[in-house]
């Protein structure tokens, strides 16, 4: 204080006499010494803090109180500043950006070391800037404007709730609501501008918009009749959902101008932001037909736990007031920035803090000017001031008053009202750590954050119209415009869309679905057709679609594929067709002739077949030849024995006993291939005989790709992008305009200019094939989409229409109007169907390799059995000549000896089953001489006859 002190007189009165500076350097130093000697510390005995903001207004006018009660409590509670007096000293800004600018700028002159306010946005955006320069923190506990919380002011501290939580809470009622378009009418200025920018950017996060922003001027001079222009221009547009941010007068004439045009009748939504609140909490009952004109009105509140200090100074705060002004969440702000003003000058001073300025260099260049600039200091302890400010933690009356990283508030959180009848009341609570509740943000903040939409909740709103259920959002706009609804001129498949010569009128089987869906909407939609394409081709329908984005049509109507590129710009509604590629091709009639019989597998499944009888065959020789009697003796006979097995297990009739283990499990598992291989040719034989079959080279799309022969497609389609898409070029691609022109290229075929085949949506197709027999439909649809209206991105008209098709097809008259465009006569081939059932190797690949797996595992064992067997021979014949002499060849033809050698096994099984027979031999014997003796005896001799 003594530094600055001399510095303004040496400033102003650099003539005076040296005697009466060093009188008043004395004078001064006496003062501070006396202060300081009071308090016993360094402590100065009074601290200096400005307030700047609007004393009539109504945050003003209740902040003023709440400032001064705030200052009685500070300088009450010694624990604070510790005898130190804090004494704010106040400046009215009289609602003027000047005014206010002014005010803060007497401020810079003076020994104060922090600003309480500005009160407006506009005020704080100009003078932020000065108090960067000169290190002396300002906080406002009433300037909302987002954008102030950037880097660009760090000595702005905002002590109350930034808009860009509020108008986040406002978004995430909308997305609760499912509106996509919304109306904003604002005040032009910082606060409204920056306020509705926020809003825009967050309702784009959500998918929503703003459909229009209707600013008014800021000025004292708007007359009622500028809002009435302005209000006439937005209920002629299509949204219905209007937010309102403004100040209290702009804003209650707003509602005053829409309540006279019948805006706040039914079908309206309007969300006020806290302004209205504030009015609302400040204000005694409002007078009735001021109410009126805000019923159903949704308005959002800073919300304040409830507290018992909170009561208490509620209490107090009435009986200040005789009842006469309410408590408002702005006057609590206001309370408890003094008190961290006052925390953070005693942190400052409990860290060694002295108050003192000095001069800014910078100031030095305009000296000599009137404005005096020169008398500004920089506030020396500004940037420890402003550190204890960041670091304050304390409970307020809004509850804990603490600073997150980016300099906003903790715990951000608004009530949500509804002005009801004479008053309103709370619907629910928005914060940004648990979204939309009907309980209060404490109770969330002990548990893990959960924002699912389930958790989503509001109590039922009473709209505009005391209308209990939520409104549409939307109508359309009663400007006399009519949607300009983009139809395709096209050239062939007319029974779709065709235009009627000379006119604007289409007909079709797609008008006439789009007509009977509109007349089921419960509102007009007043629309006009405008013809898109030359009338020579079928125009591009991906480029018509993308005109939706330009402006130029309003939707789409046609035989439109919902395609995966057109959603990306458009919406869709439900389809009303099903669609979906296919493949179209020229056939052959195939009779069951005298080589029938050979028709059911391809002539590699033959092939296999009798390798596989063959293979089967000789495996089981080499298992059953060194123990079954039946597969031994002359070569002759054995080879004949092979051919024979292997072709008698067709019909299971082999005769052959199989004794070998190896051998009966190789024969279990190739009976049960024949088997499968059996049934499947029964039933492809007798498809084959009774079915008439049709035949084409051309199974599918799978086998169109791997030739390289020409692929037609209808012109405009979809089908070209996607053909190109999966691999086939451009160079086999054939352009085909009409119903004629596929049948002309289908007869010629790729040797005589035409093509292979035709590519085209499943509708058009069936259509084609009502009056041409000499074509079908080859392999599978392969891919699946169906036919939809198209709208811009996010259009209600496309969501409503939907819900209108869904009514059409479960009432049948989507199915009446496809019968009255699409019933054709069908060929007489409907019983026939292509020769596509033929079997294929790849159909039993797994049996053959199972089969031929068990083969190759029996053949090792037996092989292994062989092996172990020749070396125990070797090795005792070595032991018997006591040397190793044998040659080579004598060892092969030792292991063929014990290859082709009947086992003893064999012999002592054979042996078995030979006395086996002669047993049962005898007593067969025994037991038919036993019974002819029986019979003898039955018989009577002819002496007893007689």
């Amino acid at each position: 204080m003594l530094i600055k002190h001399t510095k303004i007189l040496l400033c102003h009165s650099s003539r005076m006499n040296v005697v009466w500076i060093i009188v008043s350097c004395i004078v001064c130093f006496g003062v501070c010494s006396d202060g300081l000697s009071g308090n016993g510390t360094s402590r100065p005995a009074v601290v200096n803090v400005g307030a700047i903001f609007t004393f009539d207004s109504t945050i003003g006018t209740a902040a003023k109180i709440a400032i001064q009660e705030a200052v009685k409590d500070v300088n009450s509670n010694s624990s604070v500043l510790q005898g130190t007096k804090l004494v704010v000293q106040l400046q009215n800004s009289n609602c003027s950006g000047f005014f206010g600018m002014v005010g803060a700028l007497k401020f810079m002159e003076t020994d104060v070391v922090a600003v309480i306010g500005p009160q407006s946005s506009v005020v704080a955006h100009t003078i932020s800037h000065v108090a960067n320069e000169l290190q002396v923190p300002f906080l406002s506990f009433a300037a909302t404007d987002p954008t102030l919380s950037s880097l660009q002011f760090p000595y702005f501290l905002r002590t109350t709730q930034s808009d860009l939580y509020q108008m986040t809470a406002i978004a995430e009622i909308i997305e609760f609501y499912a509106w996509k378009e919304v109306i904003a009418i604002f005040i032009d200025d910082d606060y409204g501008r920056n306020g509705v920018s926020a809003l825009d950017d967050t309702l784009a996060t959500r998918r929503c918009r703003i459909s229009y922003k209707a600013g008014i001027s800021p000025g004292a001079t708007v007359t009622r009749g500028d809002v009435m222009d302005v209000m006439v221009k937005v209920a002629l547009m299509e949204s219905r959902v209007i937010v309102l941010h403004a100040y209290r007068t702009l804003g209650l004439m707003v509602l005053s101008v829409a309540h006279y045009l019948g805006m706040m009748g039914d079908g309206y939504v309007w969300i006020s932001t806290d302004w209205l609140t504030t009015v609302l909490d400040s204000s005694p009952p409002l007078p009735q037909d001021t109410m009126d004109t805000m019923q159903g009105v949704l308005v959002l509140r800073q919300h304040t736990p409830d507290s018992e200090n909170k009561r208490a100074f509620s209490s107090r705060w009435n009986k200040l007031t005789g009842g006469l002004l309410g408590l408002n969440s702005y006057a609590l702000h206001a309370y408890d920035t003094v008190w961290l003003v006052a925390h953070a000058i005693d942190s400052f001073f409990n860290q060694g803090g002295t108050i003192s300025f000095s001069n800014d260099t910078k100031l030095q260049s305009v000296e000599g000017s009137n404005l005096h600039l020169e008398a500004m200091s920089i506030f020396d302890g500004g940037p420890l001031l402003l550190k204890n400010l960041l670091e304050s933690d304390f409970v307020g009356l809004t509850g804990p008053f603490k600073f997150s990283p980016d300099k906003s508030l903790i715990r951000p959180a608004y009530d949500i009202i509804n002005v009801i009848g004479t008053g309103f009341r709370r619907v629910g609570y928005w914060s940004n750590y648990s979204g939309l509740s009907i309980l209060p943000p404490e109770t969330f903040y002990s548990r893990p954050p959960n924002r699912s939409s389930t958790n989503q909740k509001l109590y039922s709103v009473v709209w505009p119209g005391n209308n209990v259920q939520k409104p549409r959002g939307w109508v359309f706009p009663n400007n006399g415009k009519q949607l300009k609804i983009g139809v395709p001129i096209r050239v062939s498949y007319r029974e779709f869309v065709s235009q009627s010569p000379g006119t604007n009128n289409f007909k079709g089987f797609c008008i006439d679905v789009f007509t009977a869906a509109v007349n089921l909407l419960p509102y007009a939609v007043p629309h006009k057709f405008v013809p898109y394409g030359n009338g020579h081709e079928n125009p591009s329908y991906t480029e018509m679609v993308r005109l939706i984005t330009t402006g130029k049509f309003d939707g789409v109507v046609g035989d439109v594929a919902i395609v995966t590129n057109r959603t990306r710009v458009v919406d869709f509604t439900q389809p009303y067709a099903a669609s979906g590629l296919v493949v179209v091709a020229p056939f052959q009639k195939l009779n069951s002739g005298g080589w029938a019989f050979l028709r059911p597998f391809s002539a590699q499944m033959w092939g296999v077949i009798t390798i596989f009888f063959l293979f089967v065959g000789m495996v089981v020789w080499i298992l059953e030849h060194r123990t079954n009697d039946e597969f031994r003796g002359p070569p002759k006979q054995q080879l004949i024995t092979i051919l024979w097995f292997s072709l008698s297990t067709l019909f299971f009739a082999h005769r052959e006993n199989t004794v070998s283990t190896l051998g009966r499990m190789v024969l279990i598992i190739w009976l049960f291939v024949v088997l499968i291989i059996n049934s499947s040719y029964t039933a492809s034989l007798t498809s084959i005989l009774t079915v008439q079959q049709l035949y084409s080279p051309i199974k599918g799309i799978e086998s169109l790709k791997e030739t390289y022969e020409p692929i037609g497609y209808q012109v405009g389609s979809f089908a070209e992008r996607y053909l190109e898409e999966i691999g086939i070029p451009k160079s086999r691609l054939v352009p085909l305009g009409s119903p004629e022109e596929y049948a002309t290229a289908l007869q010629r075929g790729p040797a005589k200019g035409g093509v292979a085949a035709v590519v085209d949506e499943r509708p058009y197709v069936e259509l084609f094939l009502s009056n041409q027999c000499k074509f079908r439909i080859v392999g599978q649809e392969f891919t699946k989409s169906g036919w939809g209206f198209a709208f811009p991105r996010d259009s209600p008209l496309a969501v409503d229409l939907s819900t209108a098709i869904l009514t059409l097809s479960e009432n049948g008259d989507l199915q009446r109007i496809h019968d009255k465009w699409l019933a054709r006569s069908a060929c007489s081939l409907d019983n026939a169907e292509l020769e596509s059932d033929r079997l294929h190797l790849r159909s039993f690949s797994g049996l053959f390799l199972i089969c031929g797996i068990a083969c190759f595992i029996a053949l090792l064992i037996y092989f292994i059995q062989i092996l172990r067997k020749f070396c125990r021979t070797s090795n005792a014949a070595v032991d018997s000549d006591g040397q190793n002499t044998t040659s080579r060849s004598k060892r092969l033809q030792t292991l063929l000896s014990i290859i082709d050698e009947k086992s003893d096994k064999s012999n002592r099984g054979s042996k078995r089953r030979k006395i086996d027979r002669s047993v049962s031999a005898d007593n067969i014997e025994n037991d038919l001489g036993r019974d002819s003796r029986w019979r003898e005896s039955q018989v009577p001799s002819q002496n007893e006859i007689h």
